[in-house]
């Protein structure tokens, strides 16, 4: 999933990092820098949701859009009080991922 993704963004025209786990990702340092992030909620080790928590902590401020193959009235409202961009259930279209990624970054 996180290989198709990365390349659907690709050909999106984003400029795209892809990480195998939340540990990877703030170990590269990657997010810092980044105009938005999509996170699942499901990672191995710390989830979409610790990521984010995290990377509040130390002030990243990018826009994140979570998505997620375990949909949950509890994972919806979470990430509403986390203020994701967006949610998205797996399977969704690809059309709404781009969406959300250009909707997210374009107030930025």
């Amino acid at each position: 999933m996180r290989a198709a993704l990365t390349r659907l963004l690709e050909i999106a025209g984003c400029n795209v990092a892809s990480f195998a786990s939340a540990e990877d990702c703030l170990a590269s340092g990657a997010a810092a820098s980044a105009d938005c992030l999509v996170c699942d909620v499901h990672l191995p080790g710390d989830s979409g949701f610790e990521l984010h928590q995290r990377l509040a902590q130390t002030g990243t401020a990018a826009p994140v859009i979570f998505i997620t193959a375990h949909d949950s009235p509890a994972a919806r409202d979470r990430a509403v009080r986390l203020g994701a961009a967006a949610y998205l259930a797996k399977p969704f279209e690809g059309r709404a991922l781009v969406n959300a990624v250009k909707q997210a970054t374009s107030s930025r």
